[in-house]
């Protein structure tokens, strides 16, 4: 029997597992059993929580159809909370390593238990490369920053890396059927990672609407990741300011670019329950 905690930021729904005092294998295959919404627990994906070398935790990230995601922002704010509720720290500021580097948060308490995260997400990636992206145009703000967009199917997209690539569709309207369009970017060959596809309606310089097409999982309630980069593009496109409140399905984060270049994400977390499940 495995021991598991399901938490939520926003809706954007994990299980995790504390693999310190546990071991897990065929992880992939778990993952999609495990995040089954009928025969399974019910998520987006599973995240592992275990020791490093480099930083205070490390964190491994498996969307439901089991591919491996470098970075979930919703997700690592659910990690400090895990570790510092179940005493596996004492600190309220703590780093964890992810496969996009390692993150730092600040934890704020509410009654000795984690309500609110603040993660510094780092700085965001705006070369096609680092991306990946194949064609590409280059643009620059009025700041001059360098950026890069390009053109799915109709849809103009601009290209920012948080660790994971995103691509950020400016609409009029976010009311449509996302599930025919969110796979048709996700899956475009001029993205040979796949990419997620966030699409976003300016409400004013200071706030925006934005609806999640998530790679490997479809569509969801958040993405912290994707919240950065909303606000990278909103900034870079010069419909923002630099610190912006996104509304999700599921809520709202603050998003912060700051003058050090980092993007400072903060947002709640929440224990949603606890279990054992089979792993046969």
């Amino acid at each position: 029997m495995l021991k598991f905690t399901k938490m939520e930021g926003l809706g954007n729904d994990y299980i995790y597992v504390d693999v310190i005092s546990q071991k897990i294998n065929n992880v992939e295959k778990l993952a999609k059993k495990f995040s089954d919404r009928h025969f399974g627990i019910g998520s987006d994906g599973l995240i592992l929580i275990d020791k490093s070398d480099k930083a205070d935790f490390k964190m491994n990230i498996y969307n439901s159809d089991g591919s491996q995601a470098e970075m979930c922002g919703n997700g690592i704010r659910c990690v400090g909370k895990y570790v510092y509720d179940k005493r596996l720290t004492d600190k309220t500021v703590i780093t964890i390593e992810t496969l996009a580097g390692i993150k730092k948060l600040e934890l704020f308490l509410d009654n000795d238990k984690v309500s609110l995260v603040k993660v510094d997400m780092g700085e965001p990636i705006l070369k096609a490369n680092n991306i990946p992206v194949i064609n590409y145009s280059l643009n620059k703000s009025l700041d001059g920053t360098e950026f890069i967009k390009t053109n799915v199917n109709g849809y103009d997209l601009t290209l920012v890396s948080m660790g994971n690539p995103h691509a950020l569709c400016f609409l009029e309207t976010i009311d449509f059927d996302i599930n025919e369009v969110g796979p048709i970017i996700e899956n475009d060959k001029n993205f040979p990672n796949r990419i997620n596809v966030e699409f976003i309606k300016i409400k004013n310089t200071k706030e925006i609407d934005m609806r999640v097409w998530e790679r490997g999982a479809g569509e969801t309630l958040a993405c912290g990741t994707g919240a950065c980069a909303a606000l990278v593009a909103s900034y870079l496109n010069g419909y923002t300011v630099r610190k912006v409140i996104v509304n999700l399905l599921g809520g709202k984060l603050e998003i912060d670019w700051d003058k050090d270049n980092h993007i400072y994400m903060t947002g709640p977390a929440r224990k949603v329950f606890e279990g054992k499940i089979d792993l046969n």
